[in-house]
């Protein structure tokens, strides 16, 4: 990959923060949009010297012109993630992925920024027509009425923009789809971090007694996670090799049922647990699992299994305080 000058939106986001790291050890030169919202500079704090930073909000045309001005290619990470926030913010979530787009392609255009490389995300196909599921897959919002859609309609929206306004306007416009990316420090809102807290604190709360653990369905509910690691060599390797107007989804294929991610971590912190299953949240999907023969083409290979990753990731989170 040639050294270029990026921005990355939503850069002291948990994936925007691995990237703009591994942008930087790859030498090229990095400027940070973000309004630290949700993101922390902390998480760069080793590198700041190393980039440029720009805080601003993704929603103001003005502050996103000025902070486009000059780079090569625009990688807009920046939204609102977190199933909280879909079902409790709903219009928060598309004002900024809505906004966000907006600016960014009309920045792009008023700079003649070349390239633009978009944040999508696996919810845009909501319940997967097959499993594996490859780039093909329909994109549907099943029920407006539910709010858990905004986030995955706003990414629909973007999608749509990237790739039209990519026809005549742009030199390479990709497209990719993080499938439940995890790590350390990832936040607050998803799966892995809430399993691991609750986990934590119904453990200290029952030292010797049986551990009745609920759920939300039966457990036999599949995700496919991918550690942040191999998530940045996938997205790196689409920067690199990735072809214009295409949709590459990033994730790994080991489909792992929800009842057995609870018993990982548990085993982890050495106790067992008593699985209650509930209902399941109105909007959720039963399987997802990627399909990524497309980025395997190019290279990609994920070498971390839930097994090997998730320690730490509890490990962090059982003893890191959510912020007030």
């Amino acid at each position: 990959m040639a050294n270029k000058f990026y921005l990355v939106t939503g850069g002291t986001g948990f994936i925007g923060s691995a990237l703009v790291r591994r942008l930087v050890h790859n030498g090229h030169r990095v400027r940070v949009l973000d309004n630290q919202s949700r993101g922390s500079a902390a998480r760069l704090a080793d590198i700041q010297s190393d980039f440029e930073f720009v805080q601003a909000d993704i929603r103001n045309p003005a502050e996103v012109s000025k902070a486009v001005q000059g780079v090569d290619s625009v990688c807009h990470l920046a939204f609102v993630n977190g199933t909280e926030f879909f079902y409790s913010r709903p219009g928060f979530v598309l004002d900024v992925g809505v906004k966000g787009i907006v600016n960014t392609l009309d920045a792009c255009l008023e700079h003649n920024v070349p390239e633009f490389v978009l944040a999508s995300s696996s919810e845009v196909y909501q319940t997967p027509p097959q499993i594996p599921t490859d780039e093909s897959a329909p994109l549907l919002i099943p029920d407006p009425l539910n709010p858990r859609f905004s986030y995955a309609g706003g990414k629909i929206i973007s999608e749509l923009m990237a790739l039209n306004y990519g026809r005549e306007n742009f030199e390479r416009v990709l497209v990719f789809r993080p499938h439940n990316v995890y790590g350390p420090d990832m936040g607050w809102e998803h799966v892995i971090p809430q399993l691991a807290i609750r986990a934590g604190e119904m453990i200290q709360k029952h030292p010797h007694d049986e551990i009745l653990f609920p759920i939300h369905g039966d457990g036999t509910e599949t995700r496919a996670f991918v550690h942040i690691n191999d998530f940045t060599d996938g997205l790196v390797t689409v920067l690199d090799k990735g072809e214009h107007l295409n949709i590459y989804h990033i994730g790994n294929n080991e489909e792992v049922a929800i009842r057995d991610l609870v018993r990982l971590i548990f085993d982890h912190l050495n106790r067992t647990c008593k699985i209650v299953p509930g209902e399941l949240t109105q909007g959720s999907t039963r399987r997802r699992c990627p399909n990524i023969s497309k980025l395997a083409s190019l290279g990609y290979r994920p070498r971390i299994s839930l097994a090997q990753g998730l320690p730490d990731v509890v490990d962090w989170y059982t003893t890191h305080s959510k912020p007030a």
